[in-house]
């Protein structure tokens, strides 16, 4: 127990509904699982948090780095927090000194430092491996500028759809969309890595508006059609989840049923460390499965037109994609079209009926020698997006990849870490 606690009294950790755009980063990012949700809001379990800070960055809006002064007795629960539709005030120095917290003692207790707790727990234990950790918090040194949250939750834009078609194989149940959304007049700047929300219309079952859904840039910065105010979306229809019980996702569905024509509510945009490196020589490396190659897609069709205006200077581009099936590939096609010199495309498939099961992390340590030469490569950046599932196999076999090739991982974890060359975006 922290000192903190002992006193009786802590700065307890809360995320503000009213910002909070369900992301999931904060949950994926947490070391210790002190953060968890339901479907209406994201929450941070009091006794297990313990102040790290890790997830105060990632977070694209600010909504987490919220903190109360509260007695221990008195912290607020999880399912308090649940259902809060806003955060609750600090405590007045009455209240607390009716609670036993003197003056003195709320204004010395600071959040609980994380080192002295977690030395002493995983002291004589085997250390556990957490991929998360690796991940960067900070973009590349090259990156440009991003722009975020331009139009907060509470203030969202209007954008139209100026296109929608099915980017995977028709006649099949899995079906993903390429979604165009134009902003007109109103200014809207997106990087290659950043998200935008949608507001699906209407209320929920007790009357609430509904929560802004969160979906990654599909489109390079100057436009899905260059020189105009546009964006694109990749978005899966949700027909099932994830115990493959049919249910009809709301967002998803709203998404992919609209028209030209149509307009739509967008927040964002969001996130300021998952951006690709302006440097031309820079090499990136793209793990994704399905709609993680959203990000991908804003990349490579930058460097795509970099190279056709003759300011590419090739830096590597290396893709690693997966999906059940080669139906279920978004943009399947298109990528078929690119030139070999151009990127290095791997692509593994679960589903493939007659043939074993392939997933990413095995095409990487296929690819062995290739991905241990970019990892020596301080130029070599690595992104990793799609099923929170991938990750940490993804983030193993890169492990596996510089031991193998005699590098030190932690040496080149950590430098991953902070030169923010390892983004890691999955749910």
């Amino acid at each position: 127990m922290d000192m903190a606690v002992e006193a009786g009294v802590i700065k307890q950790h809360l995320i503000d509904p009213e910002i909070c755009i369900r992301c999931n980063t904060c949950e994926a990012t947490c070391p210790v699982n002190a953060i968890t949700h339901d479907d209406n809001n994201y929450v941070v379990r009091a006794d297990v948090c313990n102040g790290c800070m890790a997830c105060i960055s990632p977070c694209p809006t600010g909504s987490i780095d919220n903190w109360r002064t509260m007695p221990v007795v008195r912290a607020y629960s999880i399912e308090e927090q649940l259902g809060w539709e806003s955060l609750p005030a600090e405590l007045s120095p009455e209240e607390l000194e009716a609670a036993g917290v003197t003056a003195d003692a709320a204004d010395a207790v600071e959040v609980a430092e994380a080192a002295p707790a977690q030395a002493a727990s995983t002291e004589a234990a085997e250390p556990v491996f957490h991929s998360a950790q690796y991940g960067a918090t900070v973009p590349p040194w090259s990156a440009a500028h991003a722009y975020t949250n331009l139009f907060p939750p509470k203030t969202p834009t209007t954008a139209t759809v100026v296109g929608n078609f099915n980017c995977t194989e028709a006649g099949f149940d899995s079906e993903t969309h390429h979604i165009v959304l134009d902003f007109g007049a109103i200014p809207f700047p997106v990087l290659e890595g950043q998200s935008i929300g949608i507001v699906p219309p209407g209320v929920d079952a007790i009357g609430k508006r509904h929560h802004a859904r969160q979906y990654s840039v599909a489109s390079p910065r100057n436009g899905e059609r260059p020189g105009y105010n546009n964006v694109s979306l990749t978005v899966k229809r949700v027909t099932e989840d994830h115990q493959g019980n049919p249910v009809r996702g709301l967002a998803s569905n709203y998404v992919c049923d609209l028209k030209v024509g149509d307009t739509v509510q967008v927040v964002g945009p969001f996130g300021a460390s998952f951006l690709m490196p302006n440097h031309p020589k820079s090499h990136i490396v793209m793990i994704c499965t399905g709609t993680g190659s959203a990000p991908m897609r804003a990349m490579t069709e930058w460097r795509r037109r970099l190279r056709k205006s003759g300011k590419f200077e090739g830096g590597k581009l290396m893709l690693f994609f997966g999906a059940r099936t080669q139906q279920e590939l978004p943009y399947f096609g298109p990528l078929q079209s690119l030139p070999k010199d151009f990127i290095d495309i791997n692509l593994a498939f679960s589903r493939t009926p007659g043939s074993p099961k392939r997933y990413v992390q095995d095409l990487m340590r296929e690819r062995a020698a290739d991905l241990a030469a970019l990892l020596k490569d301080g130029a070599s950046h690595f992104y990793v997006c799609g099923l929170k599932s991938m990750e940490e196999g993804v983030v193993l076999a890169l492990r596996d990849v510089a031991k193998d090739a005699g590098l030190d991982w932690d040496t080149v974890g950590a430098a991953l870490k902070r030169e923010g060359r390892l983004h890691l975006e999955t749910y």
